[in-house]
């Protein structure tokens, strides 16, 4: 899956987070094509609650071990 992030609290403002089959993450600066549209989302990190709206899976709300400020929009592909 990848997924392509636009906004603020990652390393550069557009950027484009691969997952691996084995488990592993890649990130690069800028939109990494093709893109193969499966989905839209909105992330909202404050501290260490995430919230996230996404168009396929609904809204949600996580806890993570790391506190962060982060505001994406972002498009999940294939």
């Amino acid at each position: 899956m990848k997924y392509i992030e636009f906004g603020i609290g990652n390393r550069w403002i557009v950027r484009t987070e691969t997952e691996l089959e084995d488990g592993t993450e890649t990130e690069q600066q800028g939109i990494n094509r093709p893109i193969h549209f499966h989905s839209l989302y909105l992330r909202i990190w404050i501290g260490k609650t995430v919230f996230v709206a996404d168009l396929k899976e609904g809204c949600k709300k996580a806890r993570k071990s790391r506190s962060k400020l982060k505001i994406v929009i972002g498009i999940s592909s294939y």
